[in-house]
């Protein structure tokens, strides 16, 4: 199991799901078929900037920064799905086609949601250019950016 996978699928518990503990996390984890440590979970939470703010029954949640947390309304989502065009792999980068003149909207969203399996953007009229971390397979780009863009995939294969 990768640090990247780890870290991918902390915050997607942690985006749907009530956590109040690190045990909590690490049974959801095992779960999902990933093991590790709990200092390995605090330095990983540590990591996502992952803090515990009470809840509405009393008890404590781990939550993400709002900055992690997409949500439609401040993200701009809704825009950005209609002009991304198309996704394709090329060998370790991944090719992002938008409408002309949208590239760098986009890139500037992906390169704002500070995604530690991103290393940057590089963006042109109408192509972004998406640039993995050492490690970080062109799959976790992709899972990473379902995240930002939720029903990204869907919306493309509607096209």
């Amino acid at each position: 199991m990768q640090k990247a996978d780890r870290l991918l699928a902390i915050e997607k518990i942690l985006a749907v799901e009530e956590i109040s503990s690190h045990g909590d996390l690490l049974r959801r984890l095992r779960a999902e078929g990933i093991i590790c440590t709990q200092a390995t979970l605090s330095r990983n939470l540590r990591q996502l900037g992952a803090i515990r703010k009470p809840d509405p029954r009393g008890g404590y949640r781990y939550v993400l920064p709002e900055n992690r947390l997409v949500r439609p309304a401040a993200s701009g989502r809704l825009q950005l799905l209609p002009v991304i065009t198309d996704l394709t792999d090329t060998g370790g980068i991944l090719l992002i086609k938008t409408l002309p003149g949208n590239a760098s909207n986009v890139a500037i969203f992906i390169d704002n949601s500070a995604r530690h399996e991103i290393a940057g953007t590089i963006a042109g009229d109408d192509t972004i250019l998406v640039i993995a971390r050492g490690g970080v397979s062109v799959e976790q780009i992709h899972d990473c950016l379902e995240i930002l863009l939720p029903g990204l995939h869907e919306w493309l294969k509607e096209k």
